[in-house]
């Protein structure tokens, strides 16, 4: 037999019985009741260990099975009927219906303003929700952001706060367009080409009308009390007239400029890429590697050098270099070797010849790019092509020739290559060089590779005139700014990462070659009869209306006739989501919103976009309203499946929230597969993945399940291995609240009437002080943890409280308190702190479990002339000096320690009926508590007969197994006649040895010479509790020898 850990033997199985919801419920029924569940759990238990037994389990399952499913018939945006009794078991779909519809109806998700109309007195707490993508649906990533979020809002507003939890949807250019453009292909064979710009936003817009309608349906299942009246999408009207007023506010200022530089070109999604959506794939050496765009069975290398000789004008010299990337020598424009490098001072102010091209190539010196000890000391310069060559044709005034279309092609500045793919132009490069004779060779050559992010295609880098930011000013504002304590930025492990990237920070290039997104409020003033350069920015205007933009056109022109153009290209989605936080808030417009909610009390998101957007929203949020725009950053960790993996659609790991909440066979996983734009040989490895991970398919795990599994989960490391059989478990733990809260309940009759407070009336009774001492202790540390960002400790704290505290010492030990024979001033404080308990313990949980908590919370009565609607609103438990019960802590802890070694006694026997106990107390005030606690100890004991407590060794009787508690307190178990006294006397003298040799340690110890002025104080206190103890185990473990030896 094991210690107890199970609910209360509450009929959680149980399909007949009167419903505990109702006050009326008879003590006759309750006791009635206890019978029946210990008697299920016994058959249970007896049915575990038997085939037949597991028949009749599988026949229960069967019978589940066929029940019909559950239909809310509660009209939409009214309160749930609870007037008919609790279902006979969770069922996570009916509990957490019409809730939500209720809530928002009666407004409890707007923010609640003092009656001044300002914030209330005890403060604000505003979260902007970070915008998902309108891409697709979301994942269970995002149901992390939710349960953390939403956690925090919930227990600010039972804290009493005004607050503000505000919804929106990001546009996400680059993404949205992509799988738009790739859904309009696989479904019409057309491309956005074949639409135009106008059509093809049309269809931008039905996708993501769809989307965000699919998205907001997933938060709301997962509970987020967002304020629905103030959803934002980063498109909306007033938020692009942020962005516009942004984008003009900074040209302004000369922070935005234009320039035509070298920008990261993805050729698959034909667009510029920040440095941010750039990835560095590391090779350790020759690899062949697929590349977007091309026929999947041809491989290129990559992670080789390869040395070639240029020919030198005018003489039969060669000078050898080396370059990974071969193909750009069609634009080389320089060779540079070192000034002090003696093995080619002769060739200084030379030139050598292309090969292939009318072109003469000047050899340069410079002691930056060029190290003489590094291959042949000479180094090929492409300037329109290379980020280091870039610095250098600035440097030494070279030519820029950009050999590359926007498609990946050649351009004709290759000469013969014109027209050929890169990738193959590389082939047909080194392959000219051997024909020539001026190939050297290739050796491995372990190197990065830039790869996008959104595409996986290999990043060129190209010249573009492009729209920039100078970031540098901006960082060094929020760098002075984060060091004199406006940001906390958490964990500290991201703080660190923080300072290093805005000190190592470089302009941002803000120009995407899109359709969808916010179009650049830049026009190109095109004069009448002059030769204009649109590459640089001397030639155009910003307008935050065309108006304005054709006002400053006309100063530029000074009379001359011009027209204007506007910008093709779109701006980065980053821009206008790091204006998130005031944006929402109705900036530049100074709004109420503005003056009471910004800024932000945190930012709460994945440490993987930490310099994406939280660092954007930090300078652009400074430079425009002279705020930091948020008090504080918590960087949640990225959610990985159960083998550590990256979530992907294409290993079939990417898990729907939803799909967790409701359950989804494996078969209808496998056919969620073909919605999304996968290519079938995806699929068929994707459905592997789920069949591997999902055998029997997701179980149905409910909100509050999934979300206190999420909040589980964080506790402050970077990956979270997600196994969703430890979701399903929590789904057990919503189980025994519920059929916890519906037993207790049998004990509230009908009348019962919970006291005007709380705090208690001084009547309790040890076990009472004990476990209100317990909740008092878990709402000080659950507020503690809370307030520290520990989800992990915090849930762990609430989880201990409701199944080791509550469920498996409190509701059993008042049995014999709440039985009739009990005196009736007992049996009512009994049921008034078991209320309090259930009050405040739904109340400490619904932050994180928002569904159950309201479900059983709103069948408990209320306090007389108490009026709250809902737990949501209920004030949240803190920590109270008047449910503070140190001594009684300590002596039902020691009764406790009592309970549980008696357990194990009778487990360590294989004792399982009749038990009986004897406890000898050796003080008068241990003897009183042992005998006013018997009839707990009894209670908390499953089949012990009786306990009797005793003060002398002659008391116990002959044949006890024994356990030593402290120094001075004893348990004694009856075995006489149950065991074999050999064996008995053989553990007695193996236990013995151990004793003895413990004790001979600490006797060492204490026997050191200056023991007393080297120990500290506390531990050589805790060495004498040590000691005596021991010393008190080993003369009962003699006694327990000798009593056996008589029996022989």
């Amino acid at each position: 037999m094991s210690e107890a850990s199970s609910a209360p033997p509450t009929p959680a199985e149980q399909k007949d019985g009167p419903a505990p919801s109702a006050k009326n419920a008879a003590k006759k029924e309750a006791k009635r009741l206890e019978k029946e569940a210990k008697l299920a759990a016994k058959a249970l238990k007896t049915a575990a260990a038997t085939p037949a037994g597991e028949k009749k389990v599988k026949a229960q399952k069967e019978k589940k099975e066929e029940e019909a499913p559950f239909v809310n018939t509660t009209p939409k945006g009214e309160k749930k009927d609870l007037s008919e009794p609790m279902a006979a078991g969770y069922n996570p779909i009916a509990v957490e219906s019409a809730w939500y519809d209720w809530w928002e109806a009666q407004g409890f998700f707007a923010p609640q303003m003092g009656p001044d109309g300002k914030p209330k007195k005890e403060g604000t707490f505003v979260i902007p929700s970070p915008p998902p993508n309108v891409t697709g649906s979301l994942h269970i990533g995002h149901a992390l952001t939710v349960a953390i979020q939403d956690t925090l809002t919930r227990w600010n507003r039972m804290l009493g706060k005004t607050t503000l939890f505000v919804p929106g949807f990001d546009h996400a250019g680059i993404s949205t367009q992509s799988v738009v453009e790739k859904r309009l292909y696989k479904s019409s064979g057309k491309t956005r080409h074949d639409l135009g710009r106008e059509k093809f936003l049309e269809t931008v817009w039905d996708w993501k009308n769809e989307y965000q309608s699919r998205i907001t349906n997933q938060l709301r299942r997962l509970g987020g009390s967002y304020d629905w009246n103030r959803v934002a999408f980063t498109m909306d009207e007033s938020l692009s007239k942020a962005v516009i007023e942004t984008f003009c506010r900074l040209y302004e200022e000369g922070i935005l400029y234009r320039a035509n530089r070298l920008v990261n070109w993805c050729v698959h999604l034909n667009t510029t890429l920040s440095n941010l959506e750039v990835d560095q794939k590391q090779l350790t050496g020759r690899t062949l590697l697929n590349v977007p765009g091309y026929d999947v069975k041809e491989k290129f290398e990559f992670g080789v050098i390869t040395s070639f000789a240029y020919p030198i004008e005018g003489s039969d010299e060669k000078i050898i270099i080396a370059t990974t990337r071969p193909e750009t020598m069609l634009g080389d424009t320089a060779i540079a070797v070192h000034p002090n490098d003696p093995r080619y001072t002769h060739l200084h102010g030379k030139f050598a010849k292309h090969p292939f091209l009318d072109r003469r190539i000047p050899i340069i010196t410079d002691d930056i790019i060029v190290d003489m000890e590094f291959g042949t000391g000479a180094v090929k310069i492409t300037p329109a092509h290379d980020p280091n060559d870039y610095e250098v044709g600035v440097r030494h005034n070279l030519e820029f020739i950009n050999i590359l279309n926007d498609d990946g092609t050649l351009n004709e500045n290759a000469g013969e290559y014109k027209g050929m793919k890169r990738f193959h132009a590389r082939v047909a490069v080194v392959k000219a060089l051997q024909d020539a004779g001026l190939y050297e060779g290739a050796t491995d050559n372990p190197m990065q590779i830039p790869i996008c992010n959104k595409s996986g295609d290999i990043i060129e880098p190209v010249l573009k005139p492009q729209w920039w930011v100078n970031c540098k000013p901006l960082a060094e504002e929020a760098i002075k700014r984060t060091r004199a304590g406006e940001l906390n930025v958490q964990p500290k492990s991201s703080e660190n990462e923080w300072y290093r990237w805005l000190e190592g920070i470089q302009d941002w290039c803000i120009s995407r070659q899109l359709w969808w997104g916010h179009r650049c409020p830049a026009y190109f003033v095109r004069i009448e009869g002059q030769n204009q350069d649109a590459t640089d920015g001397k030639h155009w205007v910003v307008g935050r209306t065309l108006e304005e933009a054709t006002a400053r056109a006309e100063k530029l022109a000074a009379g001359a006739k011009f027209t204007l153009e506007q910008d093709e290209d779109v701006l980065d989605t980053w821009f206008s989501s790091g204006l998130w936080p005031w944006s929402i808030m109705g900036w530049p417009e100074k709004t109420t919103d503005l003056e009471h909610f910004f800024p932000s009390s945190i930012l709460e998101t994945g440490w993987d976009i930490i310099f994406f957007w939280v660092a954007r929203m930090v300078l652009l949020g400074l430079r425009l309203t002279d705020k930091m725009p948020f008090k504080e950053v918590y960087c949640h960790a990225m959610i990985r499946d159960a083998h550590g993996r990256k979530m992907s659609k294409s290993l079939g790991n990417v898990v729907d929230p939803i799909d967790v909440i409701e359950g989804l066979s494996l078969e209808a996983l496998h056919e969620k597969l073909h919605e999304g734009n996968l290519d079938e040989k995806e699929i068929v490895k994707a459905k592997a993945g789920q069949k591997k991970d999902y055998p029997k398919g997701i179980p149905q795990c409910g909100t509050d399940a999934l979300r206190f599994a999420l909040c589980a989960y964080s506790g402050g490391g970077r990956d979270i291995n997600l196994e969703i059989l430890r979701v399903e478990g929590y789904r057990k733990f919503c189980n025994k609240i519920f059929n916890a809260t519906k037993f207790a309940m049998l004990k509230l009759d009908e009348t019962f009437v919970p006291e005007p407070s709380a705090k208690p009336t001084g009547k309790e009774g040890l076990v009472e002080q004990w476990i209100l001492h317990k909740l008092n202790i878990a709402a000080k540390e659950i507020n503690q943890q809370l307030e520290e960002r520990n989800f992990m400790v915090a849930t762990g704290v609430a989880y201990n409280f409701w199944l080791y505290e509550l469920c498996d010492v409190y509701i059993e030990a008042m049995k014999p308190m709440s039985d009739e024979s009990a005196p009736e001033a007992t049996r009512k404080s009994a049921q008034q702190t078991l209320y309090t308990c259930l009050d405040h313990g739904l109340r400490l949980l619904h932050p994180f479990m928002p569904f159950v908590t309201e479900e059983l919370w709103q069948r408990l009565p209320r306090r007389p002339h108490d009026p709250t609607p809902s737990i949501m609103v209920a004030s949240y438990p803190t920590f109270d000096d008047a449910s503070v019960f140190v001594e009684a802590e300590k002596n039902f802890d020691l009764v406790f320690s009592a309970i549980k070694a008696g357990r194990s006694l009778a487990a360590s026997y294989n004792l399982q009926t009749d038990i009986q106990f004897w406890i000898r107390a050796q003080t008068d005030a241990e003897a009183q508590l042992f005998e006013s606690q018997a009839a707990t100890i009894v209670a908390l004991t499953k089949n012990c007969k009786t306990t009797k407590v005793i003060r002398e060794l002659t008391e116990i009787p002959e044949g006890c197994g024994s356990a030593v508690l402290t120094p001075t307190v004893a348990i004694y178990l009856l075995v006489r006649g149950l065991v074999d006294l050999d064996n008995e006397i053989a553990k007695c003298d193996k236990k013995l040895d151990l004793a003895k040799m413990s004790l001979d340690k600490i006797l060492k110890l204490e026997a050191q010479p200056d023991y007393e002025n080297t120990i500290p104080a506390n531990v050589r206190l805790a060495n004498e509790d040590k000691r005596k103890t021991l010393e008190a185990d080993i003369a009962n473990l003699v006694l327990s020898k000798e009593m056996f030896a008589k029996l022989k």
